[in-house]
C-alpha cells in the first residue's frame, strides 16, 4: 500500500524472519561468537546458554548458527519445550531421525537408543548438538533429564553439546538451588541486550536499503523517538516503524518526523494493551462477550481520537520547544557501571586450561563471519599474512593504546601464576577492559589486565581481495586506487597525488602520517599493521569498542 509512495520494492519491517534483512550489531556478533565457541569446544561438553528479552533476535541468531555449523555436525532442534521428560527424549530422537516406535514411552529405551547413536556418531567423527528454544518453558523434570544427557560420554569426550535459548526467566530458573548441578555445567553464557541508539539507526537503514529504498523517510529526531519507544528491541522497532510508514502514507508525508513517530508508538502500545485486556477477559469468562465488545469499542474510540487530540495539542503548544529538542539538550543518564571481576577470578580463568589460542580463535573468526571452508582454526593459529583472498591475519606485539587505535577485536595473550591463556579483547575504556575468556565474557580492571597481558596479540580482518601485501612506492592498479580512497577517508591528506592508481611520493608521505597518528613505525610502506589501520573505520566488520555500555 505504501511501498510505491516511499519507493520500496517490498515491506522493510516485516516481523517474518528473512535472512536477507538480518542485521548483526556488535552485540549480535558477540553472541554468535559465544554460541560457535561453545559448540566448538567438542570434548569440553556442557551447556551453552543464550538469553535475551523477547524480540532481541535470539531465534535469528539460532538460524545463523545453523547455517554456519560445520558439515560434520548433526543437530536436534526442539522448538516446543513444554514436554514431559519422555516426550522430550522422543522429540530429540525424532529430530536425529532415529527409530522411536520400538521404545516409545520408555525412558530407558529412549536413552539407550540415543546413547548408541551418539557413540556411533563419535566413531564417525561427527558432532551432535541439541538446541532447545524457549528453554525457560522447560519443566524442572525435563531440565533434569536434559542435564542427565550430558552424562553420555566416553572416558575423554562428551558426546552431546546442548544449547539453551531463552528469555531472562531462564537465568532465574537455572539459579534455583535445586538446579545448581545444571547451572555449574554451563561453560559459555551470553545475555543479548537491545540495540543502542546508533545501532537502532543502522538497523533501520539496513532494512530500508535491502527493501530498495532510494531515499530515507525518517528524520533524525524521528529515529531518536523510535529508539526511545522501542527500547532498542528489533521486533518493536519493526512494528512501530511499519505503523509510522502507514501513517505517513495516509497523510501523504514523504518525510516522517518525531510527532508522527510518537503517534505510531502510542497506537501500537494501545492496540497491544487492548488485545491483552480482551485476552484476559476471555480467559475469565465466556459469558460476558458484551463487556468485551463495549471495552473494545471504547478503546477503538480512544485510538481514533488520540491522533486528533495530539494534533490539536501540538498546535496549541506551537510556541513550546519540541520534546526532541528538550531531550537532545538534556544529557542522557549514564548507564549502570559494569560488574568487574576480581583479580583472583581473572587469574583462575587464565590458568583454567580452557583459554587456549585455538579455543579463543573461534569466536574471533565468528565475529568476521569466516566460514569453515574459508579458513580453519588451524591455519589461523599459524597466522599467515593472508588467510584467504580478502582475509588477513596479524600476530605481533604492541601496547593497549595502539591496539585501541587499530580499532578491531583482537586475541591477547595473558600470563598468570598458573599458566598462560588467550582471551578475545572486545572493548576497553580508561578504567576497564571487556574480553571473552574461557567461555565467559568478563569485565576486568584495566590496570590488572595490562599487568597480565604479555603484549602479544593476534587478529584477523577483511580487506579487498585484490590487495596484496606489502604495498609500497611504485605500485599501481586497483590496490593503489583503494589506498588513495582510504587515506582520503581517514583524513591523511594526499596533497600532491600523482594520479590514479599510482603509489608515489605523496602517497608514501600520507601513509607515514597515518602510521605516526596510530603509533606505528612510520616507514611509508603498507604492511599488515598499516593495512589494519587503514580498514579500522571502514564500517565493515566488528569494532573494538571504546566504552563498556
Amino acid at each position: 500500500m505504501y511501498l510505491e509512495f516511499y519507493g520500496l520494492r517490498e515491506a522493510p519491517f516485516s516481523i517474518t524472519p528473512d535472512p536477507r534483512f538480518v542485521y548483526l550489531s556488535e552485540r549480535h556478533r558477540d553472541a554468535l561468537a559465544h554460541l560457535l565457541y561453545g559448540i566448538g569446544q567438542g570434548g569440553g561438553g556442557g551447556f551453552v546458554q543464550l538469553t535475551g528479552e523477547v524480540g532481541t533476535g535470539k531465534t535469528t541468531l539460532c538460524r545463523l548458527l545453523l547455517e554456519q555449523l560445520p558439515e560434520n555436525t548433526r543437530v536436534a532442534l526442539v522448538l516446543n519445550p513444554k514436554l514431559s521428560p519422555v516426550e522430550l527424549l522422543e522429540t530429540v530422537c525424532e529430530e536425529l531421525r532415529l527409530e522411536v516406535e520400538p521404545v516409545r514411552g520408555s525412558l530407558k529405551g529412549l536413552v539407550d537408543t540415543l546413547n548408541r547413536y551418539l557413540l556411533d556418531a563419535y566413531a564417525q567423527g561427527l558432532r551432535v548438538v541439541l538446541i532447545i528454544d524457549e528453554a525457560q518453558e522447560l519443566s524442572r523434570e525435563a531440565l533434569e533429564q536434559v542435564r542427565l544427557l550430558t552424562n553420555l560420554e566416553t572416558p575423554t569426550q562428551k558426546l552431546l553439546q546442548i544449547l539453551l535459548l531463552g528469555q531472562p526467566e531462564l537465568r532465574e530458573l537455572l539459579a534455583a538451588p535445586d538446579l545448581r548441578q545444571l547451572n555449574q555445567r554451563i561453560t559459555a553464557r551470553y545475555h543479548l541486550m537491545p540495540l543502542d541508539a546508533a545501532e537502532s539507526e543502522a538497523y533501520v537503514r539496513h532494512r530500508l536499503a535491502v527493501a530498495g529504498a532510494q531515499r530515507f523517510p525518517f528524520t533524525k529526531l524521528a529515529l531518536r523517538r523510535l529508539h526511545a519507544h522501542s527500547g532498542g528491541v528489533p521486533r518493536l522497532i519493526n512494528v512501530i516503524a511499519e505503523r509510522a510508514l502507514l501513517a505517513g502514507y495516509a497523510r501523504e508525508q514523504a518525510q516522517i518526523g518525531e510527532g508522527l513517530m510518537d503517534r505510531a508508538a502510542a497506537e501500537t502500545v494501545a492496540a497491544r494493551g487492548a488485545r491483552a485486556l480482551l485476552g484476559r477477559l476471555r480467559l475469565r469468562s465466556r459469558h460476558f462477550g458484551w463487556v468485551a465488545a463495549v471495552l473494545l469499542a471504547a478503546l477503538l474510540l480512544v485510538l481514533w481520537s488520540l491522533p486528533r487530540w495530539r494534533a490539536a495539542h501540538d498546535d496549541a503548544q506551537a510556541g513550546a520547544p519540541a520534546a526532541d529538542e528538550v531531550s537532545a539538550a538534556t544529557p542522557a543518564a549514564p548507564g549502570p557501571a559494569p560488574e568487574v571481576v576480581g583479580a583472583e577470578a581473572f587469574l583462575e580463568r587464565i590458568g583454567s586450561g580452557r583459554a587456549s589460542l585455538q579455543a579463543a580463535l573461534r569466536p574471533l573468526l565468528a565475529l568476521w563471519m569466516v566460514r569453515a571452508d574459508e579458513a580453519d582454526v588451524g591455519s589461523a593459529t599459524d597466522c599467515p599474512p593472508q588467510l584467504a583472498p580478502g582475509l588477513f591475519c596479524l600476530r605481533s606485539r604492541t601496547t593497549l593504546s595502539v591496539l585501541s587505535a587499530l580499532g578491531r577485536p583482537a586475541l591477547v595473550q595473558l600470563s598468570g601464576p598458573d599458566g598462560e591463556g588467550w582471551g578475545l579483547l572486545l572493548a576497553a575504556d580508561a578504567r576497564h577492559a571487556r574480553l571473552a575468556l574461557a567461555g565467559e565474557t568478563l569485565v576486568v580492571d584495566r590496570v590488572q589486565f595490562e599487568r597480565l597481558w604479555t603484549g602479544s596479540y593476534l587478529t584477523v580482518w577483511r580487506a579487498p581481495a585484490f590487495v596484496e601485501l606489502p604495498l609500497s612506492r611504485g605500485d599501481r592498479g586497483p590496490a593503489a586506487d583503494w589506498l588513495h580512497d582510504r587515506l582520503d577517508a581517514l583524513g591523511a591528506g594526499l596533497g600532491g597525488r600523482t594520479g590514479p592508481g599510482h603509489y608515489g611520493a605523496a602517497t608514501a608521505a600520507a601513509v607515514r602520517r597515518l602510521q605516526e597518528a596510530v603509533g606505528l613505525r612510520a616507514d611509508g610502506v603498507v604492511g599488515p599493521e598499516t593495512l589494519l589501520a587503514l580498514t579500522a573505520d571502514d564500517g565493515i566488520g566488528p569494532q573494538l569498542r571504546r566504552d563498556l555500555q
